[in-house]
């Protein structure tokens, strides 16, 4: 092999981490004396991670029309419902998560086993084991001892609290009548940008008098509170130093 092809795989193996963390540098770099950039409000179903769900329904069964009464099949009340239920109506979420776990766990084993084993007399010959077995004796022919201690302690202890409420658009009304709720909140203070972003699926009598829903009654529920920004960046380590845990065996 020359050295032109080692020094080749060389500098191809030193820019490898570089191109790794190119984009985000750029958009990093692109940043450079501003705060960051919000984005622009769009369609959730526009998305290129955007996937319209499907989940286990059960048969539709339509209602016979039943004459001389005022009430319709499928209503909730006998006025227009003014809560979300189309796509495209807007609802608030309530997210208020309080998790708090403390487990302490502790073992303590301790096993201690004596064994001793002889032959006092056995047809006379017992005199015969001190010439056979050095130092030994019919009586104490085996001897044995052994101890054993095992101490093991662990504790969790973890205290986390969300609080927010989201405003967020509905996206898709299932075939049982649930419907599919997308949220997402941008909030930028001087050179940091925190992005709120909730969704999941609902049952339309969840859906409280002013318009809200508890983030408990929501399934397939997924929160995220995060950003970026300045202080993101502080508290973030380094692609390079991120790169080197992930392949660093040691």
């Amino acid at each position: 092999m020359t050295n032109t092809t080692t020094m080749k795989r060389l500098a191809l193996t030193l820019l490898l981490p570089v191109g790794l963390g190119a984009c985000g540098n750029m958009t990093r770099l692109s940043e450079i004396g501003r705060p960051p950039e919000m984005s622009q409000i769009s369609d959730p179903t526009k998305d290129v991670n955007y996937r319209p769900l499907t989940m286990p329904m059960p048969v539709l069964q339509v209602a016979a029309p039943q004459a001389g009464t005022l009430w319709r099949n499928g209503s909730r009340a006998f006025f227009k419902d003014q809560r979300a239920a189309a796509v495209g109506d807007i609802l608030t979420v309530l997210v208020n998560i309080t998790d708090t776990a403390d487990v302490k766990n502790g073992t303590t084993a301790t096993r201690t086993s004596n064994e001793s084993m002889g032959l006092p007399n056995m047809l006379g010959l017992e005199a015969a084991v001190p010439h056979l077995f050095a130092g030994a004796t019919a009586s104490s022919l085996v001897s044995a001892t052994s101890a054993n201690g095992n101490v093991g302690t662990g504790e969790v202890k973890r205290n986390e609290a969300v609080t927010l409420r989201l405003a967020g658009v509905i996206t898709q009304v299932l075939p049982n009548g649930n419907l599919v709720v997308a949220a997402k909140q941008e909030v930028r203070v001087n050179s940091e940008l925190r992005e709120l972003a909730v969704s999941g699926v609902i049952r339309p009598q969840d859906i409280a008098s002013d318009n809200t829903v508890q983030h408990d009654r929501m399934a397939e529920a997924r929160i995220a509170y995060g950003g970026r920004g300045q202080l993101t960046d502080v508290q973030t380590p380094r692609w390079g130093q991120q790169v080197m845990d992930a392949v660093l065996p040691f």
